[in-house]
């Protein structure tokens, strides 16, 4: 985001944000191995192929958190 946008970003936006995204992962982590394990994958083939979106989303995870930080200080 520029610097435009942080502005109009509140604190409580980002946190709300945060926690949504947070859950979102760790459904998209269960959901995911759940699947796999009715569909009789084994843990190593699902997080070969769940991996890069975990990943992805740990680094969104890491902006929006290090965003709200610079915001609350």
């Amino acid at each position: 985001m520029t610097e435009t946008a942080n502005s109009t970003v509140t604190p409580e936006q980002l946190a709300e944000l945060i926690a949504e995204f947070e859950q979102y992962r760790d459904r998209l982590f269960n959901e995911t191995m759940a699947s796999a394990k009715k569909a009789k994958l084994s843990k190593k083939v699902a997080m070969a192929q769940l991996q890069p979106q975990l990943d992805h989303i740990d680094s969104k995870l890491e902006q929006l958190r290090n965003q709200y930080s610079s915001v609350i200080s």
